[in-house]
């Protein structure tokens, strides 16, 4: 099976450099998975889930913001932020969703408040929340399947 060549970097890090056999990415416009030979494009990258399957194997990111850009068999992500699901903790992000929430609800209450940033930051919030919760959940359900 034909692969495809996937690097996601961020300010900090080069998070993930793989072959993949496919990878779905969020974007303003929908959800686009690329598989072998996409035609080359260029996108902007909206909060969300990133996802990725190798082998039958399914890998969940969250991702906020960037742009992507699909050109010979590769594909590059540029991610404000990207973190593996394995690295997210479930209370902290939900904690961390909480008080986003909570500066957004204060701020409707002030003038001189850039609504703007604390909707981007409620919006890569509940991105990882979604990733965390699924990773915590698949993570869970293989545990008592195991009969552990």
């Amino acid at each position: 099976m034909k692969t495809i060549k996937l690097i996601i970097a961020t300010p900090e890090r080069v998070t993930l450099e793989a072959m993949v056999d496919q990878v779905t990415i969020p974007t303003t416009t929908g959800e686009i998975t690329i598989l072998p030979g996409h035609v080359p494009l260029v996108g902007i990258i909206k909060p969300g889930e990133l996802m990725t399957k190798t082998n039958g194997i399914e890998n969940s990111l969250a991702v906020a913001g960037g742009f992507f850009e699909i050109n010979d068999n590769e594909v590059k992500v540029l991610a404000d932020s990207a973190e593996h699901a394995t690295e997210l903790d479930l209370a902290i992000v939900e904690a961390a969703q909480a008080r986003a929430e909570a500066d957004l609800a204060e701020a409707r209450n002030k003038e001189d408040v850039d609504y703007t940033a604390l909707a981007a930051n409620l919006e890569r919030e509940l991105a990882r929340g979604k990733v965390a919760r699924k990773h915590h959940t698949k993570h869970n359900v293989h545990i008592d399947s195991a009969g552990k």
